[in-house]
């Protein structure tokens, strides 16, 4: 049951209420009858597992979604309708999102009076919004001018003048997503300082972050999300981990997912990962992966995951580190050179860098291997219809005929029909990379089975997920990542059974927040 916890510090009306929020999407409920109260001066954190429903409600919040009926937003106690961005701007209400919202080509005044523009006669008054920011900059510690481009700004240094925009606008409720995934320890340490003055101000934070330590250091509340549904609100003094990752978790995957594969050999090393790094996003990763095993990677949103899968694929060039396969160094200037060795990649943005969504099935499922049926340069047709026809039949590819445009599949088909692609490449090793996002429950169970398959066939694949049912339900041993580093590991020989508690403990840091809280 929900259940918002007693003794809050804070009296009278909040400054935000929603109440009953729901949301439905074509065949998806994002939110159920979601409630959240914030009052002034308070910082509100708001957590739940990728797809909990965070940042569809405070979509909602600012005008960029419209709420199913039924629904209430009360600002100081009183119904408000927020029918878009204007509307939200209007009653207080500021976002600041992970991707930033400002025009590198403006200066920092042209920013902050984004929509507001000072005017003198037709022309815009430059000289009259740089004095006009020169407070709100000088207040909140800016180091930079008013006539300052963005674009020679530092990240946190962009982050700043979002900020400044909002407090500018007289903002009074100040949503805050993911705000310190770019910045370096000594900014993060700025922006918490910003934030507590922000509060001591009485403006009212909405904190979006995943990381432990954040949350302790700066919440007066935590409201949990799980699956689009409300689970209850935690005071400062309540704060665990153990209580927060149960709020955030509890769900009962039993049953359906299915290890139906038999155990790895631990002896056969495929694939061998050692130091690798960008020096950017991936800091020195180092992973083994055995033939016939299901390799979970597990993490936040940023924590590197992708950037390695693309690293170990020659898909982003590394700075330093090997990858070898089957004890022989590989040396991978192309995706194709890992491809032409055994090594593919299922990408999680299937429609950008994935299928080609104009051509057939037929030359989606063909397109990697179609050199090797030419004769003389010239296509095998038949031999690439046939292949088309088993590739259909063995994973269950719901189209018409192999001649249908892969992008009037649904996504599940979509997906199929890549995964077919790869596999007619042979591979002895598979990454995929979110194998089932924007796909259905059935086309899942379908997905779950080819990986099954591929296993006891000795493939050894890697499993990218956010969804942490899938990973635990796939894997035989999960590596979890965090900021560009992997963390840890659960099963296999780490002597952790695999769990939700324990992979959201190593991507948020949560037990070493605690360490160091107490």
């Amino acid at each position: 049951m929900p259940h918002e916890s007693p003794g809050s510090p804070h009296t009278g009306t909040p400054l935000l209420e929603m109440r009953g929020i729901s949301k439905t999407f074509p065949g998806v409920r994002a939110l159920n009858d979601v409630r959240l109260s914030v009052y002034p001066g308070e910082v509100h954190s708001l957590m739940g597992e990728n797809g909990a429903g965070k940042s569809t409600l405070m979509k909602i919040l600012s005008g960029a979604y419209q709420a199913d009926a039924g629904g209430q937003i009360l600002i100081d106690g009183q119904p408000v309708t927020i029918d878009g961005p204007l509307a939200a701007r209007s009653l207080g209400v500021a976002v600041i999102y992970q991707e930033l919202s400002l025009a590198p080509n403006l200066s920092v005044a042209e920013n902050i009076y984004a929509g507001r523009e000072l005017r003198r006669g037709r022309l815009v008054d430059r000289a009259g919004m740089e004095r006009g920011c020169l407070d709100v900059l000088t207040r909140l510690g800016a180091a930079f001018k008013p006539h300052t481009l963005v674009g020679d700004l530092s990240i946190a240094e962009r982050q700043l003048v979002e900020i400044a925009r909002a407090v500018h606008a007289k903002a009074r409720i100040l949503v805050m997503d993911e705000p310190t995934t770019p910045l370096s320890s000594r900014e993060t340490d700025r922006l918490f300082e910003l934030v507590r003055q922000l509060r001591a101000e009485g403006i009212a934070i909405i904190y979006i972050s995943h990381r432990m330590a954040e949350i302790y250091e700066l919440s007066d509340r935590v409201s949990v999300l799980r699956d689009g549904a409300y689970v209850g609100t935690l005071m400062r003094d309540e704060l665990s981990a153990e209580s927060l990752v149960r709020m955030m978790v509890g769900r009962d995957i039993s049953g359906f997912y299915k290890k139906e594969h038999a155990p790895y050999d631990p002896g056969h090393v495929v694939l061998s990962v050692r130091d690798i790094a960008d020096d950017n996003r991936v800091r020195g990763c180092s992973l083994d992966l055995h033939a016939g095993e299901v390799l979970g990677i597990a993490g936040l949103v940023g924590a590197g995951r992708t950037e390695l899968a693309r690293l170990i694929f020659g898909a982003e060039e590394r700075k330093r580190g090997e990858v070898s396969m089957h004890g022989k160094p590989l040396k991978l200037r192309t995706p194709r050179d890992a491809i032409d060795a055994g090594l593919v990649y299922l990408t999680e943005d299937r429609k950008g860098q994935g299928l080609f969504l104009d051509m057939s099935v037929r030359d989606n499922i063909n397109v990697a291997v179609a050199g090797r049926d030419a004769k003389a340069g010239v296509m095998d047709i038949a031999r690439g219809n046939a292949r088309a026809r088993d590739a259909i039949a063995a994973l269950s590819i719901r189209v018409p005929n192999a001649r249908v445009n892969a992008g009037a599949l649904s996504g599940g088909n979509q997906q199929k029909v890549l995964l077919s692609r790869l596999l007619e490449t042979r591979p002895h090793v598979l990454i995929l990379d979110e194998p089932t996002r924007g796909v259905d429950i059935g086309a899942k169970s379908e997905i779950y089975r080819i990986i099954n398959d591929l296993a006891r066939s000795g493939v050894g694949v890697i499993v990218i997920s956010s969804e942490l049912p899938e990973v635990i339900g796939v894997a035989d041993r999960v590596l979890v990542m965090r900021e560009g580093e992997i963390a840890g590991e659960l099963g296999g020989h780490s002597g952790k059974p695999i769990s939700q508690e324990g992979i959201i403990e190593l991507a948020t840091g949560s037990r070493a927040a605690l360490d160091q809280a107490a």
